[in-house]
């Protein structure tokens, strides 16, 4: 194979698009005691910038709530990448774009989460892994 032809993944960036926490009942949330429910969301999405080239998303949405009806916090980000992909079939592209990106990305956005909530004066949520292949495939058959 000549050089031109080799498969290219690379990171060319990595960066944080979004960053929200809203602590709706502060000061008085402090006050109450009790174990919060914490809900996680997780969504990727990816963009194609220019040939070869693509911004990879994942989003994580972290709530939690006393007495299911009262928000302690609601934490968001948006950890993105900007990747390489050259020479590579175009179904090995999407399963890097849908599984081997989020993985890079999601210790950045679970890092993020976890400072953010902990500098709102609660303890740190620490979330655990994703599998996102399984993601990845359960999207791929609901597209099927």
């Amino acid at each position: 194979m000549s050089e031109e032809q080799q498969p290219v993944f690379s990171i060319e960036r990595l960066y944080v698009k979004d960053l929200s926490l809203e602590v709706p009942n502060a000061p008085q949330i402090f006050l109450d005691s009790g174990e919060p429910e914490v809900d996680m969301r997780v969504s990727t999405s990816s963009t194609k910038l220019e040939d070869g080239v693509f911004d990879v998303d994942v989003t994580v949405t972290v709530t939690a709530k006393l007495d299911g009806d009262r928000t302690m916090f609601l934490n968001e980000v948006t950890q993105s990448g900007i990747f390489r992909l050259e020479n590579i079939p175009e179904e090995d592209v999407q399963l890097l774009l849908g599984v081997a990106c989020p993985n890079i990305l999601f210790p950045y956005a679970r890092e993020a989460i976890s400072s953010t909530i902990t500098r709102a004066g609660f303890p740190p949520v620490l979330l655990a892994p994703i599998n996102f292949e399984a993601m990845y495939q359960q999207s791929q058959e609901g597209n099927a």
